[in-house]
């Protein structure tokens, strides 16, 4: 019966989902019961847009790759599930059940224990940390090492939301929120090692263009709205579209370059009051402490440099599959989603494409090849959980490319010690890069405040 009940509530969504937890926390942090509702019904409201918006995306641009694939004759074995594929197939794993209590007092005893400043209210997420988990599980078929993988997964997730809460309030304009997901978070170190590279090399240091730089350059041709149309014009003629598909098509690219930043606006209006209202509360009852409130990465895809890095990316990461030594995988499912992957690359280089090309270049070429690997595990799982039969392959870019997910299972299976030393060192390396940098800004913001 309670299983039955979890997996209800799961099956909600995050539409759903999220704005019930919101207006729960908002209660407990002593929020009017109106006011609690109202940010709650706001925030679903928020999601269902970013829904369309993104189901706009995925029926459009879905086709025209598909089309890109056939025409240049890319012949690629497994297809990308993408998160909608994955999430409902980790939700029936073993492992879920347990997952979402382990990650949530693994979060408060971080708290307890002041290793994190983030308050996760992203229940619906944790699904990331419920993959590696369920991940580990089927590599090894140990269940105590899938849950060893859950709890690293969160807390390594919570860490990412310290380290890139810089980005998140100065860049996205989001004061006490941070962003611990299993995607934008765990791309974030890749870029900022990038971009220390970039940054030492003359003359590559000074490119920078951005979509505003664009607009105010050519004007009325460099809005985001002719961007996004002439996006659609050059993915219709690689897919080899008429005219009359073609312009529909760009119309639709267009519309998302529009529709985005304007479906994140009920989500933000319906979260503000309630962040200052946690961040008050919590304050006040732990003196000292300046809590960040956890929430979804769907909140950096209205940004208008994002929302055309996440254009530009789906027709680069379907060329680097192609051109990638041992990819497997044809992008597929997580296309429409594919800001998730950059939005914290974005951020880290101040809105700079160039830059954001390159490290968004690296990060797509590392999580095909991982998610490449980890298709038997996935197939696995599947198989397991009856979501696929036979001898069809599974494979995803959301989570099944992630570095942390396969890291954990090199460590217990030692199964590729060269793939084991080569991301794990790059990554280490990123993550090492990635704590300086955070530790460089708290101590900016110590240093500020002391002088105020």
């Amino acid at each position: 019966m309670f299983n039955e009940i979890i997996q209800y509530i799961l099956d909600l969504g995050p539409a759903v989902m999220l704005p019930i937890v919101i207006l729960i926390f908002s209660l407990i942090l002593g929020m009017k019961v109106g006011d609690a509702f109202k940010s709650g019904i706001h925030i679903g409201i928020g999601f269902v847009g970013i829904g369309l918006v993104i189901g706009l995306m995925l029926d459009s641009i879905g086709p025209a790759a598909q089309s890109m694939t056939e025409r240049f004759g890319i012949s690629l074995e497994v297809i990308d599930l993408g998160w909608p594929g994955t999430s409902p197939i980790t939700w029936a794993s073993e492992i879920a059940l347990i997952a979402i209590p382990i990650a949530i007092v693994v979060n408060i005893l971080m708290l307890l224990l002041k290793m994190t400043k983030v308050v996760n209210v992203d229940i619906w997420n944790i699904w990331h940390m419920t993959f590696t988990g369920a991940m580990l599980h089927m590599a090894t078929g140990s269940y105590v090492l899938g849950i060893v993988g859950v709890i690293i997964h969160a807390a390594f997730a919570y860490k990412l939301g310290d380290w890139f809460a810089k980005d998140a309030k100065e860049y996205f304009d989001l004061d006490g929120i941070a962003i611990p997901h299993g995607t934008s978070a765990y791309c974030g170190p890749i870029a900022v090692m990038v971009d220390a590279i970039i940054e030492k090399i003359p003359g590559l240091n000074k490119i920078n263009f951005t979509t505003d730089g664009i607009q105010k350059k050519f004007g009325a041709l460099g809005e985001p709205v002719t961007v996004g149309f002439i996006m659609g014009i050059a993915i219709g003629l690689l897919a080899g579209y008429g005219l009359k598909d073609i312009l529909q098509l760009a119309i639709k690219t267009a519309a998302v370059m529009l529709l985005m930043p304007r479906v994140i606006k009920p989500i933000m209006d319906g979260l503000n009051p309630i962040a200052k209202q946690a961040r008050t509360k919590l304050q006040n009852k732990f003196k000292g402490s300046d809590y960040l409130i956890g929430l979804d990465p769907a909140l950096l895809l209205g940004q208008t440099n994002v929302v055309s890095a996440s254009l530009l990316f789906i027709p680069l990461t379907i060329l680097i599959a192609v051109i990638m030594p041992g990819n497997k995988i044809l992008p597929f499912g997580d296309l429409a989603t594919i800001g998730f992957f950059v939005a914290m690359g974005v951020a880290v280089h101040n809105g700079n494409l160039f830059r954001t090309i390159i490290s968004g270049s690296i990060i797509m070429a590392g999580t095909l090849w991982i998610a490449t690997q980890t298709i038997p595990y996935l197939t696995k799982l599947g198989n397991v959980t009856g979501h696929v039969s036979g001898d069809k392959l599974l494979g995803s870019l959301d989570q099944g490319g992630a570095p942390i997910t396969y890291i954990l299972i090199e460590l217990f299976t030692f199964e590729n010690i060269t793939g084991l030393i080569i991301i794990g060192g790059i990554y280490v390396v990123a993550l090492a890069m990635t704590w300086q940098r955070a530790r460089k800004f708290t101590k900016k913001i110590k240093s500020e405040s002391e002088v105020v």
